[in-house]
């Protein structure tokens, strides 16, 4: 008879995981569909008719509805999540958000960041701050957004499920 082994998932990653100038391409990529759009936009109580009204945004430069940002915002920063803080102990902040490009429903949007800075926090032993920039992108390679992000992280041994 032989033996098996149980295998847990394992997401995330601890302080000492963070290499200067890695690469993370996160995946699965999501297709924004007009429903996404007009519930968050509504949601969010962002009413602008370059989000909900066709009509409206038909007579714009771009001749159709974009994308809610703070929707494209979410799901990239979401995507995020598994390689870069899903260990994280908490968000320290954004910073230089830049919005390069548009994105209309039906488009394919993917995340990738780039880790910029791994540091030992003063105060917390345990711990210590990563610092990423994350492009948003487009199936055609089109970047759409970026960011910088500080995301405080647990040394190994020291996290909650450790």
């Amino acid at each position: 008879m032989s033996e098996h082994r149980t295998i847990v998932a394992s997401y995330g990653r601890y302080l000492e995981d963070f290499v200067v100038g890695d690469v993370y391409e996160h995946r699965p990529g999501r297709t924004i569909t007009e429903s996404d759009n007009i519930q968050f936009s509504l949601l969010t109580m962002n009413a602008h008719p370059m989000h909900c009204d066709a009509a409206f945004a038909s007579k714009s430069e771009f001749g159709k509805p974009l994308v809610n940002s703070g929707l494209t915002l979410a799901i990239v920063l979401g995507m995020t999540v598994n390689d870069v803080s899903f260990k994280a102990i908490a968000n320290l902040g954004w910073k230089e958000i830049k919005l390069t490009a548009p994105v209309f429903p039906g488009d394919t949007i993917y995340a990738r960041s780039q880790v910029l800075e791994v540091r030992e926090s003063k105060s917390r032993p345990t711990q210590g701050i990563v610092t990423t920039r994350t492009e948003g992108y487009k199936a055609d390679g089109t970047v759409f957004m970026e960011f910088i992000r500080m995301s405080l992280i647990p040394k190994r041994g020291h996290g909650v499920a450790d």
